[in-house]
């Protein structure tokens, strides 16, 4: 009876510390004493961050940032400030820092520190490697070695009393003495990030990133002086971009400084606290951190990387940063184009523009100047960065003539353009063609060109009179000659692309003989459907795979289109991606080669007739926009590039046994420097599916937003956007679905689900705001995909300041006339792999 009694309450003792232990909060540990020795390896430090990806919401082991957290310090419920060994993921290097990290939970329940944002650094420009040691010595200093031995940074506070190390709730790294009196802080020594509370002082710099996963020092600081705040891009020499000047007395002798505080950037530059400052940069913000960031931007950060708003946005525009777009690069309005005698470079090492004919150091003589109207830069902030002050045209353009290395000169002058300035920057950075309407003066750009010209005006028209009478004997020959000309070089080039077998574009991608891919087929037997490009062939590999084959069109999907597919869906991997197994390409036969997906595409299974109609219940059709919102966010924000779909829709989405939803068909697909926020190109898509920005030319990766919220609706509603071949009121969902959602009856268009609707309505009309909000005509208010992932999963709201109008008439007739002019756009029955 005893032992009964004793096991009844050693189970309810478990119970209660299991339960206390599920509940408890990871403990933090934010001091140390001297001394203290730290190796930076798995096994001697207390906890290691982990990103937390969406396939499968887990912690991702293999890649990825993280930080082997030394000290931590809780500032607010889930979020910590931590210092320790963080490391990009991609190498064995390590850098001291301090960094914002956020106890996640992944979908078993394990909890860990995640969501790791690095805010200061000790040793950026020279990492460590694995067991290198932090040590806390006797002395004071706190050091820094690699694992030879080799010293690689300290604090230089030997002698000077230190009795220990805290991680304060603010951020700050603090070597204290015995009294807790600061004897060093990492708040007196900024890198690229300012925390609440903290100043850049006079002298002192931010140092942007390269890049977001190379936190080594970039191009770009930020620094302050006794006359305001600037910022510049170091290239020969630093090249200002931006500055804010402050003038009036001084009321005190202390040194200028900056502080960020409530949410804004405050300039004490004549003023000290506790006066007022003498400025002060607001956005509208919950500022967790302002960092410069590695493309020149000042921004302040909120709940993580989604949560930014850029602090000089009111003072310049998208084109006034020196590297807005590449090298010599026109910026209009945030698009990018290459002025009249250059083109696009297609060195990957140089990302801008090239000379088309190459200017030879051949005497002046040898070379001219052409010039290019309304052309700025953004250098002209600097009044010191002139060449030359108060001078003519004339002599701007002779001292780029006379300097061998000079490819443009820029004049800028107000009325007079016999008095203005003249400036040779080296190298020239982006050139600005939208400045004018920014500016209160002219500008023009002089290009050096090759001189074809040295002879005198009359024999240069002598010649062209016999030049235009001997073509008038011959123009019959001269026509014929060159039709039969233009006739054999397309027919070379024809064979040449037929013959291509783009073994360095498509290198490291399985390769397949088309005489195998004909056995596995059956000599194409089994169609599975036809799309715009090509037909779908099902097929069985040697070892029993089964896999569907993509036959392209030799006049349908070109090399561009087949190698935008290899090279993104072929170096990708996602759960939500349908997967490329190999590819064929021999002469004139392009074959794809991917997972056989066994419920084909969406659209038969939502625009259905008979059997295959409303079948989904609701939780499959929630499923569905979960994988497919999962999918894009991977192809925008997780991999090197980023990669904007451009043609989302139910036939580009396939499912396989279990009805996963896995994104296809890239043969559309762009890839995007993660530095470039906008890319131009030829509309492409299809009708229906296509963001209203089409028109303008130019788009980011919300026009996949967009697209995905047409294909959540039609998901929702069971009907297509666009469906003429009933006899309804609105032959356009989106124009019904947005007037419903305004007047708050999303309930009268959701579909004809086969499950009870009484218990899943609120979650399908969340689920139908979310559409809206993904749907804004104005293509800065949608959301991004992983919070479109993130609102699905529960862990974030929807916008709840909507914008219910849709694109005019005029602008989706505007799209209609350019889609039809610029590309064929196939109706298809599959247009991706099945």
């Amino acid at each position: 009876m005893a032992l009964a009694s004793l096991k009844h309450v050693l189970k309810l003792l478990i119970i209660v510390l299991l339960k206390n232990l599920t509940s408890a909060q990871i403990p933090d540990y934010h001091t140390a004493k001297i001394p203290t020795t730290w190796i930076n390896n798995n096994v001697s430090v207390v906890n290691v961050t982990k990103p937390l990806t969406y396939p499968y919401y887990s912690f991702n082991q293999s890649s990825g940032p993280f930080m082997r957290i030394l000290m931590l310090k809780e500032m607010e419920k889930d979020m910590a400030y931590a210092c320790g060994f963080a490391s990009n993921g991609e190498d064995d290097s390590f850098v001291f820092s301090v960094g914002v990290v956020r106890l996640r939970q992944d979908s078993v329940g394990i909890r860990r520190w995640s969501d790791l944002e690095l805010v200061w650094f000790a040793n950026r420009n020279q990492p460590v490697h694995e067991n290198g040691t932090l040590q806390l010595l006797q002395d004071g200093d706190l050091v820094l070695k690699d694992v030879d031995g080799t010293l690689v940074w300290s604090t230089s506070t030997t002698n000077k009393f230190v009795s220990g190390i805290k991680m304060m709730e603010t951020g700050n790294l603090v070597l204290h003495d015995m009294y807790n009196e600061t004897v060093w802080q990492s708040f007196d020594h900024p890198t690229d990030t300012l925390l609440p509370g903290q100043k850049l002082r006079a002298g002192q710099r931010l140092v942007a990133r390269v890049s977001s996963s190379n936190w080594t020092e970039g191009n770009y600081f930020l620094s302050v002086t006794n006359q305001g705040l600037f910022a510049f891009y170091i290239s020969n020499k630093p090249q200002m971009y931006f500055k804010f000047l402050v003038t009036g007395e001084r009321d005190s002798f202390n040194e200028s400084y900056v502080k960020a505080v409530n949410g804004t950037l405050a300039l004490y530059i004549c003023s000290t606290e506790p006066n007022e400052p003498n400025a002060v940069f607001s956005r509208p913000s919950r500022m967790n951190f302002l960092r410069y960031d590695y493309d020149g931007h000042l921004r302040s950060y909120a709940e993580g990387s989604d949560q930014q708003t850029n602090f000089l946005a009111d003072f310049i525009g998208v084109c006034d940063y020196p590297t807005a777009c590449g090298s010599l690069e026109l910026c209009s309005n945030g698009l990018c184009s290459c002025p009249g005698p250059f083109k696009r470079s297609n060195d990957r090492q140089n990302n801008g523009c090239v000379e088309v004919s190459p200017v030879e150091c051949n005497g002046q003589r040898s070379h001219k100047m052409m010039r290019v109207s309304d052309v700025y830069y953004f250098n002209y902030v600097d009044t010191e960065a002139a060449a030359l002050r108060g001078t003519d045209v004339e002599s701007c353009q002779e001292l780029c003539m006379r300097n061998c290395s000079c490819k443009v000169v820029l004049f800028r002058y107000f009325t007079n353009i016999s008095s203005g300035d003249c400036f040779l920057p080296s190298p020239v950075l982006t050139l600005i063609n939208d400045g004018k309407e920014r500016s209160g003066y002219e500008s023009s750009a002089f290009i050096k060109i090759p001189n074809d010209t040295e002879n005198d005006t009359d024999s240069i028209a002598a010649r062209r009179i016999g030049i235009i009478a001997g073509s008038i004997s011959g123009a019959f020959l001269l026509i014929a000659i060159c039709v039969s000309i233009l006739i054999a070089f397309k027919r070379k080039q024809t064979l040449q692309e037929n013959n291509d077998d783009y073994s360095d574009e498509i290198s490291g991608t399985l390769r397949f003989s088309y005489e195998q891919l004909k056995v596995a087929t059956g000599n194409f037997q089994q169609k599975l459907g036809q799309g715009g490009f090509g037909s779908v062939y099902e097929g069985v590999l040697q070892d029993g795979q089964k896999v569907a084959v993509k036959v392209l069109d030799g006049f349908g999907q070109g090399k561009r289109e087949f190698l935008a597919e290899v090279q993104t869906i072929g170096s990708i991997h996602h759960v939500n991606l349908v997967r490329l197994i190999g590819v064929c390409a021999e002469k004139e036969h392009k074959l794809l080669i991917y997972d056989f997906m066994s419920n084909g595409s969406l659209d038969k299974w939502i625009f259905g007739t008979g059997a295959t109609q409303f079948t989904f219940n609701w939780q499959i059709r929630r499923s569905i926009i979960h994988d497919i919102a999962k999918g894009l966010a991977y192809l925008h924000e997780e991999c090197r590039q980023r990669i904007v779909h451009l043609d989302v829709k139910p036939q580009n989405i396939l499912l396989d046994d279990k009805f996963c939803a896995k994104v296809s068909d890239f043969g559309l697909a762009k890839l995007v420097d993660k530095d470039q926020s906008r890319i131009v190109t030829r509309i492409r898509g299809t009708p229906g599916y296509l963001a209203p920005e089409w028109f303008s030319a130019f788009i980011t990766e919300k026009a996949d937003v967009y697209s995905f919220g047409v294909v959540a609706m039609e998901i929702l509603c069971g009907r297509k956007n666009v469906d003429y071949s009933q006899s309804l009121e609105y032959p356009h969902l989106l124009s019904l679905f947005m007037e419903k959602a305004e007047n708050n009856q999303l309930i009268d268009m959701i579909g004809n689900y086969n499950d009870d609707l009484q218990f899943n309505t609120s979650e399908i009309i969340r689920m139908m705001k979310l559409a809206v909000w993904c749907l804004q005509s104005d293509f800065t208010l949608r959301p991004s995909m992983s919070m479109v992932v993130k609102v699905i999963e529960g862990t974030m709201d929807i916008e709840t300041q909507l914008d219910y109008s849709i694109p005019n008439s005029q602008t989706i007739a505007a799209i209609k006339r350019i889609a039809d002019t610029t590309t064929t756009l196939f109706p298809s029955i599959l247009s991706g792999p099945r």
